[in-house]
Parts: structure tokens; C-alpha cells; sequence
């Protein structure tokens, strides 16, 4: 999304003028089929209008004026996860990732929603972005499952007659411990030699409530490999939900708040540790193209951004790490690999300790089904998906699974073994680094 150019176009059809997906991008697309093998909606579907190059022709035809912006064209472009496995695959270069973000938006301003989607959607986006109410959630979540109530209306099998997204949402509720929500790292932490990089850490809306533990991680070892980081305290969502969730006008303001938090610190390197997040970060510059205010800033803010394996894979190792006998089944979380172009980084950093062990999963590229709020909106579709990366990595046979992004991890623990244990590849490194075991409660929890 870095070279969105978002001016009206001529002739937008059934579009309206607002960052209408532009007519060459879309004639790009070639119609080849070399998207299909890696769209997970095709996978699952068997549907042309559920592929890559379907949902091009559909918008083909809207921004010709041929078909409308209606309840049919917007259920296409909602069941697309946005995993951007397409864009990877596809031999003539077509930029699905900026189609996919400008019709988004499109289908938000222009097609109704039913009363009970439209509630559940302004559910999640009054929750997931705020630290605090997310908190309190997980009060009420940690109550339910501490007094016996899951496993009563599970047992009752009222769960089961819930609709498809309330079930969903109960299913995702992570194992939380009271002590864990309340945890704060300091604001700043200064590197354990001398300082070679300046770095702050986004710590997160989701992340800093449910994986304080992979921020600590993330914290110990940048301090540990030269770097002083500093953790704004600010309750800021970067914005990534609202984006891919096609809210563009809250995530631009997200944005930029994001933006003015991190420019009081002048740092080198921005760090995320979630890959959604990371992306969205590194979109900015595209996002805020067109706010003359904040475009230079924008971009380079963007230019500093980097995912924490990606920043770890650049820096030549300071901090002598212990072995850990282990195999790892690496999950490629869609965001870092497809949509930042990151995927042996994390492999470089994960092999740098001594004795692990990287093994390779069946069907890599395939989402897991988690897509920001992709498994609470779109259930079905995520549960199979959820079942059939779980699948693959559990038939790897790893002592642990490793994946970079809070979504991902959530989904996964829902369809997994409840014996293999879950992490953040950071967490390994953490471990390696300090001579600790991997497999505490935290990371057997999926933490």
C-alpha cells in the first residue's frame, strides 16, 4: 500500500470517488490461476468468485458500472481473509494488497450491513483496540472459566447453541492469569552493553492485556543485544484492525496518533512484535498519503519500522546463547511473510541458537484463519482453516510451535494439542539468551 495514490479517478462506476481501486491495478491481472493454490477461501470453497482473480473481475465489473455495491458483491470481498498468499504466487506482479485495501473501505461507506453484523462489528472495534476494556474482559473471561461456568454450559451444551461468532469469541478466550493482566514492562530499558540503537517497542492493544510475556521477551532480549528500548506507556492502537477490517478513516487516525507517540522518543528502529501490526506500521507512509501534514512523516516513520526477527536477522549477535534441544514447527504469520516480505529472518534467528531445530510444515502458505478479526466475523470458514493448519504443524512432530503474530496464536491453541507447547519465536531466543527452560506455564498456555 506504500504507492497508493489516493486522488479520484475519472471514472470510478459503482465505486464512489474516495480511494477508488484503480482501473490499471486492476488490469493487471491476467487471469492466469496461479493465485488459486494459495487462496484459502478457493481451497475451502471450490468457488471462482472466492479466488484472487474472481474477486478482481468482480471488481472489474463494479468499477465499470456493471455490477452494484450490494450485499452480494460485499459478502465476496468480506470472506477474503487479506492474507496476501496471492500476491506472493502471482507471476505478473498484480498488487492485490492495494485492490483488496481500497474496496474494503468501499464495501464499509456503501453497502448496508444487517442489524445483528453491524452490532457484533462495532462489539469488537469498542473492545479489541482499547487496553483497558480489554482488561476488564478478561476479568469477567478469567471469572467464567476460573468458577467452573465454561465447563458447566459446555457440559449443558449451551455453548453449542450459541450463534456461529458468539461461539467463536468463547473459543478464543485465552488462558489468562490475574497477576499476567496487571504486568507493565518500565518505559525505557537500557541495552546491557553499550547502546548501539535507540529502539522503541509497540507494545500493543491485544498483545500488552493477553502476551505481556512476549513483550518482556521481546524487551530482554533487544536490552540484551545492544539496544535501549523504550515502551511508550500511551493506551494507542496502531490501527491495524481498522485497516484490514476496511474502517479507513479510524485507522488513519490511529495512525497518526501512533506516529506523534513514537517521534517524542527519536529513534532509530521502531519494533513490532505482532505481524499485523508490523505491517500496517510499515504501511503508513501509503495510508497517509494524501494528509499533507503527515505524509513525509508517515513515510518515514515506515522507513524505521521493522518486525523484531527482522531487526535481530540485521544486527550480528552480542549476547551469547545456550543451547536448547529442540524441534520447532515455524508458522510464517501471513502479515510478516506476505505482506512484509519477511520469512527467513525468523528462521536465521530461530537456527542461531544452538541445537534447535526448524522444521518445515505442510502447506506453509495457507492462513491459519485468524485475519484480524477474520475468525470472529467469518467462523466457519476459520474454523476449517484453523483445523487444517494445526493439522500440518502437529504432523511436523515438534517439541514446540513458534508464530509471530498474537492472532495466530490464538487460533492455533484453539485446534491444537493441548501437549505441544506455543510461543512467540522470541520467547525461544529469551530462553536461549538467559539459560531458562522454554516450556514454563506460560508458554504450555499458549503465552
Amino acid at each position: 500500500m506504500s504507492e497508493t495514490d489516493s486522488r479520484p479517478h475519472e471514472s470510478t462506476g459503482s465505486f464512489d470517488p474516495v480511494r477508488a481501486p484503480e482501473p490499471d491495478l486492476i488490469a493487471d491481472c491476467v487471469h492466469c490461476g496461479f493465485c488459486l493454490p494459495t487462496c484459502p477461501t478457493y481451497l475451502t470453497t471450490g468457488e471462482e468468485m472466492e479466488s484472487p482473480r474472481g474477486r478482481i473481475y468482480l471488481m472489474d465489473l463494479a468499477a465499470k458500472g456493471e455490477i452494484p455495491l450490494d450485499d452480494a458483491f460485499g459478502a465476496r470481498i468480506d470472506s477474503c481473509l487479506g492474507c496476501l498468499a496471492c500476491t506472493t504466487a502471482c507471476p505478473s506482479g498484480v498488487r492485490y494488497d492495494r485492490l483488496i485495501e481500497n474496496v474494503r473501505p468501499q464495501v464499509e461507506r456503501n453497502v448496508p450491513r444487517g442489524r445483528l453484523d453491524r452490532l457484533f462489528r462495532e462489539l469488537v472495534f469498542s473492545l479489541f483496540p482499547y487496553p483497558g476494556r480489554l482488561r476488564v474482559a478478561a476479568l469477567f473471561g478469567i471469572a467464567y472459566q476460573r468458577l467452573g461456568i465454561r465447563a458447566l454450559l459446555r457440559r449443558l451444551r449451551v455453548v453449542d447453541r450459541l450463534p456461529a461468532r458468539l461461539r467463536a469469541l468463547e473459543a478464543l478466550l485465552p488462558p489468562v492469569r490475574l497477576r499476567d493482566l496487571f504486568r507493565r514492562v518500565p518505559e525505557r530499558v537500557p541495552a546491557a552493553s553499550t547502546a548501539r540503537l535507540r529502539v522503541g517497542l509497540l507494545a500493543g492493544c491485544a498483545q500488552r492485556v493477553f502476551f505481556g510475556d512476549v513483550n518482556e521477551a521481546t524487551v530482554r532480549v533487544l536490552a540484551a543485544e545492544g539496544c535501549e528500548v523504550y515502551i511508550p506507556r500511551d493506551r494507542q492502537c496502531c490501527g491495524a484492525l481498522s485497516v484490514h477490517a476496511g474502517r479507513d478513516e479510524e485507522g488513519r487516525e490511529r495512525a497518526r496518533r501512533t506516529i506523534e507517540m513514537f517521534e517524542r522518543h527519536r529513534l532509530d528502529v521502531v519494533v513490532a512484535n505482532v505481524a499485523g501490526c508490523g505491517s500496517t506500521l510499515k504501511e503508513y507512509g501509503g495510508l497517509l498519503a494524501d494528509d499533507p501534514e503527515y505524509r513525509e512523516r508517515a513515510e518515514a516513520f515506515s522507513a524505521r519500522v521493522r518486525d523484531v526477527s527482522e531487526l535481530l536477522a540485521e544486527l550480528s549477535p552480542l549476547a551469547p546463547r545456550h543451547p536448547l534441544r529442540i524441534r520447532v514447527a515455524y508458522h510464517d504469520a501471513c502479515h510478516l511473510s506476505n505482506a512484509q516480505g519477511v520469512r527467513e529472518q525468523p528462521r536465521r534467528v530461530l537456527r542461531s541458537v544452538p541445537g534447535l531445530e526448524v522444521a518445515d510444515i505442510a502447506e506453509a502458505e495457507i492462513c491459519c484463519g485468524s485475519a484480524g478479526v477474520y475468525n470472529l466475523v467469518q467462523p466457519d470458514t476459520a474454523e476449517e482453516l484453523g483445523r487444517r493448519k494445526a493439522g500440518n504443524l502437529t504432523a511436523a512432530r515438534p517439541d514446540v510451535i513458534a508464530t509471530a503474530n498474537a492472532g495466530c496464536l490464538l487460533q492455533i491453541r484453539r485446534y491444537l494439542d493441548e501437549g505441544i507447547p506455543l510461543v512467540h519465536p522470541v520467547q525461544l531466543v529469551d530462553a536461549s539468551i538467559r539459560g531458562t527452560d522454554p516450556f514454563g506455564k506460560g508458554a504450555r498456555d499458549g503465552r
